[in-house]
């Protein structure tokens, strides 16, 4: 599997997907469209570790939770990655097991590795 799960309209991934050039045969996957699938989400926790690892406390939404609405557990951040898209790290870059979440330094230089 090679993905790339991104926002389109978000201009840092349009930088990080420019900057790692992905061969034709990637699937750029925007999730205001479609929003990461629970099955995929299962399988990236268990190479990331938590659902709270692949989750954005800099999402604009994130700050609009109220105090009882704030996840304290894995079960919490699970529901609110596939109830909202704009939860989500972003980009996941994916190249069979191989994983890159988020758009550090670290991680898009991970990311342009699995492409070259």
């Amino acid at each position: 599997m090679k993905r790339i799960y991104h926002l389109s309209s978000c201009s840092t991934c349009k930088k990080i997907i420019q900057e790692i050039n992905p061969p034709v045969d990637v699937e750029l996957i925007d999730i205001k469209i479609s929003n990461i699938d629970e099955e995929t989400l299962d399988w990236l926790k268990t190479k990331i570790g938590s659902y709270e690892a692949l989750f954005s406390k800099r999402a604009l939404k994130f700050r609009e939770l109220s105090p009882n609405q704030i996840p304290v557990n894995d079960n919490d951040f699970k529901e609110l990655l596939l109830k909202e898209y704009t939860f989500l790290k972003r980009p996941f870059i994916i190249d069979g097991e191989n994983i890159a979440v988020g758009n550090s330094k670290a991680e898009i230089q991970k990311a342009v590795l699995f492409f070259k």
